[in-house]
């Protein structure tokens, strides 16, 4: 039989449970024809490629990236990041930048809140520092701001406004009034991302380029694009684009993508949409078969939702669907034959949404198919482990956040609930299937894409000087030890594990017969590779659907 490619003496891991390694494989029509030891060879003709005992594994599926979101971000202006000790300082800061840079129209920074010592910013002093332009400072996390007037005007934010979901994407008030500083999702994007819907085509069409160079340069062949809460619009026209592309043969990356919703008044319109976009952006690299819900936000602002209250503040965090409302979208999306994707930071977000699909089971019983993943997972309740597993809900973690910061911690959970963090080891063990991404939402240096760091860190829990890290991000143990996995946890998690997440586990995620030939050659052999130091490793050749790519 005439082959295309034709590889052995290779040591190939690949991640198919019965039969885990090989040493020989053949490509046919863009898939693998065989699998196995030499011996099978025999009937198969083409050029042979000795790889000399070299290290194949199937290509990285990343399970929770936003692609969208950054190509926004890749042309606006950050502004000044600075750091401060108090309000009075920021305020100075920004005073004087904008005292020395007269004229802007905008004038934009970043700032970590906890710089702020407890203290908060309102509009009034801003307008005070900036009467004649628009103001917006973003806190580090990337979840709230805080605008002045002129901003608050322009997006028509008045003391009338609604809050989208009530303590969690919100208006800040004081005494009924609008203060300037604005939480999450449907409240805080259209602020931030606002003028991404005048990038020209090429523009986007740049960005994507430059995230699908990297993703192949580091052997990622598939993600699970995780969209844009509250802007939709611009999440579209990124899709128009994607779509474009692949029709033209220039999107070799499997797209598996979503409409966001994120509270519950959105969801009858994100029901009708998501059935549009499954229908027009359908090619062969871009499918949209997912609700994609943010049910809570994130740690620092405290809008991540808490069974047990904040130690600081003695709040817990609202989600944006109870329950109830939850199981009910289950069953509508197990009539369309559709799937959804969550936000959940915090242990009550991923605990309503495990209560949700036991309701819906319960109702749906063998007739519910539902794919269920939970994304980030940060805190989890003991009471709630062993779920994952019980309801087959999917567990996506982002291990490069596994080195989380323990000072940062401590003010929020004390030292009980800080050092049980991030619980993924525990969940793989009960027989959960666990997932792994980067999440991240902005392209820069791509730094934190990178999957080998993931798949370090979440191995060590820690980013030492031998990490492919930014500096200041480099940060000791992060405790439980007893949650570190093993590399070949990591490796599945981010090959057929991802593929099962996406339902596309019949076509990639492994090296088996009849799948899609997308593998990775690299010089060193990773089963056996230093876990300190990983993420420097990086695959010299790559191939999807058994084409050459790198």
């Amino acid at each position: 039989m005439k082959a295309s490619r034709i590889i052995k003496n290779a040591k190939i891991y690949t991640a198919d449970k019965d039969h885990p390694q090989a040493t020989a494989l053949v490509v046919r029509d863009g898939k693998f024809a065989y699998v196995g030891d030499e011996s099978g060879l025999a009937g198969f003709e083409g050029e042979v490629c000795d790889l000399g005992g070299r290290f194949v594994m199937p290509g990285i599926i990343d399970s929770h990236v936003h692609v969208s979101f950054p190509i926004g971000f890749e042309y606006l202006d950050f502004g000044e990041h600075f750091v401060c000790d108090g309000k009075q300082e920021a305020l100075d800061f920004m005073a004087a930048y904008v005292r020395d840079n007269p004229g802007l129209k905008r004038y934009t920074f970043m700032l970590d809140k906890r710089y702020l010592r407890g203290e908060d910013l309102v509009k009034e002093e801003l307008d005070a520092i900036c009467p004649d332009a628009e103001l917006v400072l973003r806190e580090a996390e990337g979840h709230s701001v805080w605008v002045n007037s002129k901003v608050l005007a322009r997006h028509g934010i008045t003391d009338d406004t609604p809050d989208p979901v009530p303590g969690l994407s919100y208006y800040v008030r004081k005494d009924g009034h609008v203060t300037g500083n604005v939480f999450e999702g449907s409240a805080e994007m259209p602020i931030i991302l606002g003028e991404a819907m005048d990038l020209s085509d090429e523009k986007i069409d740049a960005a994507i380029q430059r995230w699908i160079d990297y993703s192949v340069s580091v052997g990622v062949v598939g993600v699970f694009e995780s969209g844009i809460p509250g802007f939709n619009e611009f999440h579209e026209r990124v899709y128009q684009r994607l779509r474009a592309l692949d029709e033209q043969g220039r999107l070799p990356i499997y797209v598996d993508g979503c409409y966001v919703v994120a509270s519950i008044r959105e969801l009858e319109e994100g029901l009708r949409e998501l059935k549009r976009f499954r229908r027009e952006y359908n090619t062969e690299h871009l499918k949209v078969h997912t609700l994609k819900i943010f049910m809570d936000g994130t740690l620092k602002i405290h809008t991540a939702a808490m069974v047990d209250p904040y130690e600081d503040t003695h709040t817990t965090g609202v989600t944006a669907f109870s329950k109830e409302e939850l199981a009910e979208v289950l069953r509508r999306l197990n009539e369309e034959d559709l799937d959804v994707h969550l936000h959940t930071v915090g242990d009550a977000a991923s605990r309503v949404v495990l209560d949700a699909v036991e309701l819906a089971k319960r109702e749906l019983g063998d007739s519910y198919h539902v794919r269920v993943t939970c994304a980030h997972l940060k805190l989890q309740h003991d009471a709630d482990l062993n779920r994952f597993a019980e309801l087959g809900v999917f567990a996506n973690y982002t291990p490069w956040w596994h080195s989380d910061c323990m000072d940062d911690m401590l003010p929020l959970f004390g030292k009980k609930r800080s050092e049980n963090m991030y619980r993924c080891k525990t969940l793989w063990d009960t027989g959960a299937v666990v997932t792994w991404s980067c999440d991240n939402i902005f392209f820069g240096d791509f730094v934190p894409w990178n999957p080998f760091l993931g798949m370090e860190v979440g191995m060590t829990r820690s980013a030492t000087e031998k990490t492919n890290i930014y500096e200041i991000a480099r940060s000791p143990e992060f405790p439980p030890a007893s949650e570190k996995m093993g590399v070949e946890e990591m490796l599945l998690g981010y090959t057929i594990n991802g593929a099962k997440q996406l339902g596309n586990e019949a076509a990639m995620g492994s090296i088996e017969v009849g799948k899609h030939a997308d593998f990775l050659v690299f010089d060193n052999d990773l089963l056996s590779a230093e876990h300190e130091g990983f993420s420097y490793n990086i695959p010299t050749e790559v191939y999807i659907g058994g084409r050459k790519v790198k």
